[in-house]
């Protein structure tokens, strides 16, 4: 029997509006902007992917933009008529030839297991090992930048019974107005109502010590990202002084950044996020060492849209155990998509597609539409 082999990968840029300005401590997100993968196989199979990463290069190293390039100019000339059916050799010849770029390897480690799922006629989980649960936790983030608005915002998703945690997003005004709009939807949602906060790495040790004092007086459950990402010491030593959980984000990328984290007791729960650690595979390895240290997990995004937020649903869904749940809910903030059917969320949940691959299909005549010229 013929293997299949990669034939082409092409990718996109694509521009999706929000529902509504989205406030971050490093940017203001009025749309996202995607890299869409494609990746054509010899026996009729594709593979769809996405790399998304926030606010151009505010985030991290990789932009939009350096993505698609690394893409197209370096990755696929690698891989191109390479065995489509093994993906680990696949990513492993990637990783040996290409330094970094995580979110750019990510999304063709995706499509890689979008095509073999459907020639297998099987889900990306399945070849994972199998899923736990089909239903995952979803939060909303609060972002809005008002006050009023984000609490007639939870309490409209707390009414229909879509979402019953919430995030809010702080760093971009001084502490104590942050820690006062914290506290005031706190008060308004009640203390039934989980709320975790965001820092983003806006504040210095010194600040965090007395802002996160107030937050868990406030009720507040989660503290992410508080500090520097580089500042490893400092997530330890805020870890073992509160009692509220502290959850590095910025500072986990990679298992190695896993292990030195776990090693230093530098936080409480770890966030998994497949763009940042370059993979699937990688979320399992970082699992691994998160369970083994009896640290717990939360599982993230960075702000992707369904194609990336469902490939992350099915590696989510493999894991032993998700204690914090998932803040899996992007496509909701997005006016539009790019797939012929979306996303069903339901009860503060995300139900996993049941259909071969990632489960979901790309609506070619609206990544014509939104595809950056």
């Amino acid at each position: 029997m013929v293997s299949p082999t990669i034939e082409r990968i092409e990718t996109s840029i694509v521009d999706l509006p929000t529902i509504r300005p989205h406030h971050l401590s490093m940017a203001v997100m009025k749309t996202q902007a995607m890299v869409i993968i494609r990746l054509l196989c010899s026996d009729g199979i594709e593979g769809i992917g996405e790399s998304t990463t926030i606010g151009g290069l505010s985030y991290g190293p990789e932009s939009p933009e350096s993505i698609k390039l690394t893409i197209d100019n370096y990755i696929a000339p690698i891989v191109i008529g390479k065995d489509a059916s093994k993906v680990q050799q696949a990513m492993l010849l990637i990783e040996s030839n290409i330094q970094g770029n995580n979110f750019a390897k990510s999304g063709i480690e995706t499509a890689l297991w979008d095509a073999q799922g459907k020639r297998l006629n099987v889900s990306v989980a399945t070849l994972l090992g199998g899923t736990v649960t089909h239903s995952l936790p979803v939060l909303w983030t609060l972002a809005s930048g008002d006050t009023g608005k984000d609490i007639e915002e939870a309490q409209h998703y707390l009414s229909n019974k879509r979402h019953n945690t919430f995030k809010i997003k702080i760093g971009r005004n001084d502490p104590k107005v942050d820690i006062k709009h914290v506290t005031a939807i706190k008060k308004a949602l009640g203390e039934e109502v989980k709320i975790t906060v965001d820092v983003n790495q806006a504040w210095s040790e010194s600040i965090a010590k007395n802002a996160i004092d107030s937050l868990q007086n406030a009720g507040v459950d989660l503290i992410e990202q508080p500090i520097s990402k580089e500042n490893i010491d400092g997530l330890s030593r805020l870890s073992a002084h509160f009692n509220v959980p502290i959850m590095p984000d910025e500072s986990i990328c990679t298992y190695t950044d896993a292990f030195k984290l776990a090693k230093k007791r530098a936080g409480d729960v770890f966030a998994l996020k497949i763009a940042k650690a370059g993979g699937l595979r990688n979320i399992l390895k970082i699992a691994g060492i998160a369970e083994a240290a009896d640290i717990l997990l939360y599982g993230g995004t960075m702000l992707e849209g369904t194609i990336g937020t469902v490939a992350s649903a099915h590696v989510f869904s493999v894991l032993p155990s998700l204690a914090w749940g998932t803040e899996l809910f992007a496509p909701l903030l997005l006016t539009d998509d790019i797939v012929t059917k979306k996303l069903t969320y339901k009860n503060g949940t995300l139900q996993l597609p049941d259909a071969p691959g990632l489960g979901v299909e790309l609506d070619v005549d609206k990544l014509e539409k939104y595809k950056r010229k």
